[in-house]
């Protein structure tokens, strides 16, 4: 069985991840979307509303699991018996970051690949960062976010 962790903040969940999520589901038996604890980021929403936000987005689709976790994301790809992590790639920027972060999780868990999935080029702009921004200022997201998501915010 192929198993993948798609991790992240999902503070909130974009239009670009969902793109991302589905474009995964015909690779793989099972996958996971792991949110994560992420130090360096300023949360808006708590941990629960993210994973009742996720499973509103994501309840037909019967492949897919949501999961909170702690700690290395390599470790928890071991736990839930993942194989395989997908990354969304928006960005060179992007890119060379999530090279690194793969680069390291290789040295820690070689069992573990790194996949990496390029945005569609309409959704490249999108990221959570930008819609928390815009949300803080009282603008309207709702084109950069799916509408099960948007009674979550």
């Amino acid at each position: 069985m192929k198993i993948a962790l798609f991790p992240g903040s999902f503070d909130p969940i974009t239009k670009a991840h969902v793109d991302i999520v589905k474009r995964s589901v015909g690779l793989f038996d099972k996958v996971y979307i792991g949110i994560g604890a992420n130090s360096s980021k300023q949360g808006l929403l708590s941990v629960e509303k993210r994973e009742q936000m996720l499973r509103a987005v994501f309840e037909s689709e019967p492949k897919i699991h949501i999961v909170a976790y702690d700690g290395l994301t390599v470790d928890f790809c071991k736990s839930i018996g993942a194989q395989f992590m997908i990354r969304g790639i928006r960005t060179v920027s992007d890119f060379e970051y999530e090279k690194a972060i793969a680069q390291m999780n290789h040295v820690m868990a070689p069992e573990i690949e790194s996949i990496f999935i390029v945005s569609k080029p309409g959704y490249s702009s999108i990221s959570s960062t930008i819609v928390r921004e815009i949300m803080r200022h009282g603008g309207d997201v709702s084109q950069f976010i799916p509408k099960e998501a948007q009674a979550y915010l």
